[in-house]
Order: structure tokens, then sequence, then C-alpha cells
């Protein structure tokens, strides 16, 4: 016969297994600080903004990286950003907004890729596949020069010019850190996040040791002696 204290006791058995099925919350927060660089003597920095901050997801975690759709444009012979943080897998689109051609090229091992030649107002795209730094080049103007930073976290930032990063809705738990610039070498720090987040972390880079190296063209020849071609 089926009472309403039968009832009561099915119904508290399901919660507490319904409890019992659900994990308790870690808690999450921000992970935020400030990184500078040690130059020369007499040098001030003036690219911090370039800093790449990210959290790398401990041994066995399960990525949570959602590619994205991102852009670089081409102008005054510059590409603009100078370095962006795109998650692995992304879809890079270059946009000529200069009056004459580019070509964006890049060598890494990682993922070699060549946009050939295009002109004003054309775009030429690329998807990302492999985690990494890629530099990129133009074939036609050797000064050009910029940064994909590609990375399998979710949890990143770029510094802003004042160095101050801040790196949102951190899962509790303990990361391994890395602070990257093109002219220093990269830190590495292990980092305890508590459940309201961490604050107020310090790193310092060491850029003295930069020295700048033209690089090849896409074919690892020099440019011709009298620079840009267009």
């Amino acid at each position: 016969m089926w009472t309403h204290e039968s009832a009561t006791k099915v119904a508290t058995t399901l919660l507490a297994a319904l409890i019992v099925a659900i994990p308790a919350a870690r808690g999450q927060g921000p992970v935020s600080g400030q990184v500078s660089i040690v130059e020369r003597p007499g040098e001030q920095t003036e690219d911090l903004g370039n800093t790449v901050i990210y959290l790398e997801l401990p041994a066995g975690a399960k990525s949570k990286v959602t590619p994205a759709n991102e852009s670089m444009a081409l102008q005054a012979r510059q590409f603009s950003p100078q370095v962006r943080i795109i998650p692995q897998g992304s879809k890079v689109e270059f946009t000529n907004q200069d009056p004459f051609s580019h070509n964006v090229f890049s060598k890494a091992t990682q993922g070699p890729f060549d946009t050939d030649v295009f002109g004003r107002g054309k775009k030429k795209s690329t998807v990302i596949k492999e985690a990494g730094v890629y530099p990129l080049y133009c074939n036609v103007h050797p000064r050009m020069t910029a940064f994909l930073v590609t990375v399998n976290t979710p949890y990143y930032a770029q510094s802003g010019a004042d160095g101050r990063f801040s790196i949102g809705n951190v899962p509790a738990g303990t990361y391994a850190l890395k602070v990257w610039h093109a002219r220093a070498a990269e830190q590495t720090a292990t980092v305890t996040v508590g459940a309201g987040g961490v604050g107020g972390l310090k790193y310092q880079l060491d850029a003295r040791n930069f020295k700048f190296v033209q690089h090849k063209n896409k074919n690892g020849k020099d440019y011709a002696a009298n620079g840009d071609i267009y």
C-alpha cells in the first residue's frame, strides 16, 4: 500500500542521491597582476602592451578552448595589432588596407603558411591549428613583423600599455602561468588560484639581450637591397 510516509522516504532518497551526484563547486575568480621589462641603460619600454599572459591547463584537464574568428590589418606597412593572442583552431583574416600589395607568411615549424600576394582591399585568411608562437612577415616589405601567440587554454590575456593584466573566471586550482614578449625570454611561474581568484601578481621580463636580426623572405633569401618591392 502506497502511503504518504512511503512517498516521503522515496523523495528523500532521490534527493540525497541527486546531491551526491552533483560535485561541489570549486569557485572561480580573476587572476590579475602587472608585468614590466628591464631594458638596457637609457632605454624605455614602449611596447608593454605586446605582452601575453596565459595559464596552461593542468595535466589531464579537458580542454575548453573555443576557436574564434580574428583579424589583423595590414596598414602603412605594418601589422595591426602587432601581437595577438588567439585560441587554438582560430581563423585569422588579414585585410590589406594599403594601396599596394602584401604577402603574409610564417615559417613557424608547428604550422607554416603563405597567403601569396594580394592587393588593396583584398582579404586572405588561414586557420591556426596548432598551439605555439607564429612570427608573421610580409614577403614584400622586410620591415613588417608581427606575432600570433596561439594557446590551448581559455585562460589568457594581453597586458595593457601599463603592463596590467586580468584573466577572468579562472577555476580554483594550481596552474603554470606563462608570460611572453617577443623581445624577452618567456617566463613561467606556478600560480595557485583560490575560490575568489588571485591578484597582485608581479612579473619582470629581461630584454637587455635582445638584438634585432633581419628575417629572410619566404624563400629563405635576403630581401632586395633597396628594401620594399612595392
